[in-house]
């Protein structure tokens, strides 16, 4: 199976709602933290990788992506950053980092306790790994998703595409941390993202979760059509907008901090 196309156009249509967990999750940096070899895995348009250049100008900033497309949009930041297409699956940097950040990004990858301690690894005596990853996978929109992805004439097309799996227990992240990092803080906030405009739950999948479905359905746009009004309508009657023109979803998502001994 071919890798999701992304659309940076599309996936920054919410920018505002999805930045805040990134937000959330680097103001708990430590005040006094100055790293030098900067990692943003999964950087996407890389507004967070700029912003990490512009708090520690002297660092040497890398941003990695696994799309081509929304690099392009990160590069136009103009920012002094390091930018670079690769597989976090496979990345060894360099030199240890001090500060890796993974923002939304890790919960496209498989076997995690294996990555997180291969993350852990990576990090140089002090360093810190930051990491946001949505709960989705049991949300009641990702449910609607797979179901409806399951059923109808784009069954067949779509039965092998892989999205993404649920997460680990809490628990099992600490494990796979704590023989390297001894200080592991993992937490989860439930958002409630008030959404605008028509089909606002479908455009907001559209930017993330539904691109491997997208993807697949490339090279026939009338059933690529025909899946997404089914799974609108399943969406709209789920999370139907209010009568002051927003719709609600609820996104729990994890964070994690852990600090290299």
């Amino acid at each position: 199976m071919s890798a999701p196309a992304w659309d940076p156009k599309q996936y920054n249509r919410f920018e505002a709602q999805r930045d805040r967990a990134a937000l959330d999750l680097l103001v708990r940096l430590p005040e006094d933290f100055a790293p030098t070899e900067i990692w943003d895995l999964g950087c996407g348009t890389g507004q967070h990788a700029a912003l990490l250049q512009r708090r520690h100008p002297s660092a040497h900033v890398h941003g990695m992506d696994s799309s081509a497309a929304m690099l392009e949009q990160a590069r136009a930041l103009s920012a002094e950053v390091d930018w670079s297409v690769g597989d976090i699956a496979t990345w060894a940097p360099d030199r240890p980092a001090d500060l890796i950040l993974a923002n939304a990004s890790l919960q496209w990858l498989p076997d995690h306790a294996e990555l997180f301690a291969h993350l852990a690894g990576a990090l140089a005596p002090g360093g810190l790994l930051t990491v946001q990853m949505p709960m989705a996978w049991e949300t009641r929109h990702h449910t609607i998703m797979r179901e409806t992805a399951a059923v109808g004439p784009w069954a067949a097309a779509l039965a092998g595409v892989d999205t993404i799996a649920p997460l680990l227990p809490a628990e099992a992240y600490y494990e796979a941390l704590a023989p390297l990092c001894g200080d592991i803080d993992i937490w989860a906030t439930t958002y409630l993202h008030v959404l605008a405009g028509e089909d606002a739950v479908l455009e907001w999948m559209k930017g993330t979760a539904l691109r491997p479905y997208l993807t697949a359905l490339t090279g026939d746009p009338s059933m690529q059509s025909a899946f997404l009004a089914a799974l609108a309508e399943r969406l709209a009657e789920a999370f139907p907008r209010r009568a002051d023109g927003a719709t609600l979803l609820p996104f729990p998502r994890l964070f994690l901090l852990a600090q290299r001994r």
